[in-house]
């Protein structure tokens, strides 16, 4: 008897072994490479904890800087010039700006339905120009290789009410939806909500099949927007100021392995002693870490839906973030009382809302922003500063947009029980990564096809490598692996990276040994600078990167200006 149930064991294990994981691609927005508890954060973040303590860490993993390149490289496995997205929503009249993802391109959902998978998206879309609910929908999700979706379109909104909301193809009101009305709205419920919805039809109606769902959260993008329960947890924890905060997640950083026992911290960005209105300074980062420990809140739901489906074993969650810490003074500006006064028309409930800075609520009040205007509610439209973008960035330097490691250096959280060793559980690993990675990643354990053409269109191959080897502690090798974003731009070889703002010279670090990037080499290292300079210029050639600065204005923009001016003066 106890020979025949550890044979029974054995073969159900192997079965499960062999059997295509379920993937969960979990992002979240505008957050710093040390804002989770499982990063050296004070945040609470225990689910997230949990699926680290369970799995493993990555501490050397990237993203591109910004929120629209990043989705177009995570979800096509390119960099994204290569998928037409080299900067933002707009055609900027090259191939490599056209604000779009283009037909050259597949999604990780097309490679993944011919291999037997249902598809899922909830959240953030913003990888394409096209958001009216009228308008052309060929790279909406559906489109796209998508089964359901539900999210919005652009990126970023009120939390309460937000513009472009989408069920599948068609935009909806929050509140006209039949299918979905919760006592209070909140955009990172919905999307918890609806993942976990996802999940109980499919454990319903296709328990045969694995499932891709990807996740995109719009926390913790401006606007502060978080529920009163959260920010109370965190009341009087950011009194002390950035550099007591960034300091203390420094020593958890060094204590947990994350960082080198001797790295740098670079420079506190703020003087705490000469904020004026403290109060305000701190709601600000208050409101931040509610807005993080409620997304946490929604994937430990989430968690529990495959646990009671018993898929969890053999599901392979992904953890990542979009950028660095958001850096842009939205509605921190000296406060407008004409503004902050005015009233409206109401807003009818079935009424489609596309806009991504509301000038109102619904009930016509006004959406207020300035100094002093306390964020967390529908009524106002705040960022939390660059102060505290600063801190989320601890110990790196720069922000969202660049490409210096502030901006580019994300968690990567995996765990997959049937797939990662236990021997490995906890553990961090090393090895280098990018977003790039991910559709190799994904085709690898999913034993998909990456295909050569699709729907009739020469498809670009793959630019990333599998993490798989990663998950078991092996390394995946010394590559190149490169940037460019609003003309700052980056290579990283080995331990070895050059890094330049836009026209502004290159930079070298050694990555191992100054992971702050406080030590330019660059004069000492003059052939090292040379042949990674000749290989970024080879990349940038071959990516539809160049010319560089094509982000600010298409050649179509330049041209009509000409005509309609053919005196006026060259513009800067």
């Amino acid at each position: 008897m106890l020979l025949r149930s550890l044979l029974f064991v054995l073969i159900t294990a192997s079965a499960l072994r062999a059997a295509a994981p379920n993937i969960i691609l979990i992002m979240s927005d505008d957050m710093g490479f040390s804002d989770l508890g499982c990063y050296g954060g004070e945040i609470q973040t225990p689910n997230l904890n949990r699926l680290a303590q369970r799995g493993v860490r990555l501490n050397q993993f990237y993203n591109t800087g910004r929120c629209c390149p990043t989705r177009a490289s995570l979800l096509t496995g390119l960099y994204p010039h290569q998928a037409g997205i080299g900067h933002m929503m707009e055609d900027r009249g090259h191939d490599g700006y056209r604000g779009d993802l283009n037909n050259r391109c597949v999604t990780i959902a097309e490679v993944l339905k011919p291999a037997g998978y249902r598809t899922y998206a909830v959240g953030k879309w913003h990888v394409t120009k096209h958001a009216k609910p009228e308008g052309p929908k060929h790279n909406w999700p559906l489109q796209r290789g998508f089964d359901r979706f539900y999210g919005t379109i652009t990126g970023a909104g009120s939390f309460y009410d937000p513009g472009t909301l989408t069920r599948d193809d068609t935009m909806i009101s929050p509140f006209a939806d039949p299918e979905y009305q919760p006592q209070r709205y909140y955009y990172t419920d919905a999307i918890s909500d609806h993942a976990i919805r996802y999940i109980d039809e499919h454990a319903r109606d296709q328990k045969d099949k694995p499932f891709f769902l990807y996740m995109a959260y719009t926390a913790a993008h401006w606007p502060m927007h978080a529920l009163e329960e959260d920010i109370a947890k965190y009341r009087g924890k950011y009194d002390a100021g950035y550099e007591s905060v960034r300091q203390a997640r420094f020593l958890r950083m060094k204590e947990m392995g994350l960082i080198a026992k001797n790295a740098e911290l670079a420079p506190t960005v703020g003087d705490w002693s000469n904020v004026k209105d403290k109060v305000w300074e701190t709601r600000c980062m208050e409101v931040f870490a509610a807005m993080i420990d409620h997304m946490d809140q929604g994937i430990g739901r989430v968690i529990s839906s495959l646990e009671k489906h018993r898929l969890l074993e053999n599901t392979l969650i992904l953890f990542l973030q979009d950028n660095g810490g958001c850096q842009e003074a939205i509605g921190r500006q000296l406060k407008l009382p004409e503004a902050n006064s005015q009233t409206f028309p109401v807003i009818a409930p079935d009424a489609i809302r596309t806009d991504v800075i509301p000038k109102q609520t619904r009930d016509g009040q006004p959406v207020k922003q300035g100094l002093g205007i306390t964020p967390g509610g529908p009524n106002d439209y705040i960022a939390y500063g660059e102060a505290w973008a600063n801190v989320s960035n601890t110990p790196h330097r720069e922000y969202k947009h660049y490409v210096h490691e502030g901006g580019i250096a994300t968690p990567l959280i995996a765990h997959w029980p049937a797939g990662i060793p236990a021997a490995q559980h906890g553990k961090i690993e090393q090895q280098t990564g990018h977003l790039i990675d991910l559709m190799a990643t994904c085709v690898d354990v999913a034993g998909a096809a990456y295909p050569a053409e699709f729907k009739g269109q020469t498809i670009q191959p793959m630019e990333g490598v599998s993490l798989a080897p990663a998950f078991h502690g092996k390394d995946n090798g010394v590559r190149s692996i490169f940037w460019e974003h609003e003309g700052n731009r980056a290579h990283r070889f080995g331990p070895w990276k050059i890094v330049a703002k836009e026209k502004k010279p290159w930079e070298l670090y050694n990555i191992e040994e100054d992971r702050a990037e406080q030590h330019d080499l660059a004069a000492s290292e003059p052939e090292r600078m040379k042949t990674m300079v000749a290989s970024w210029d080879a990349w940038a050639a071959r990516a539809l990167v160049l010319p560089v600065g094509t982000w600010k204005a298409s050649d179509i923009g330049k041209n009509a200006k000409k005509k309609a001016k053919p005196n006026s003066k060259k513009p800067d």
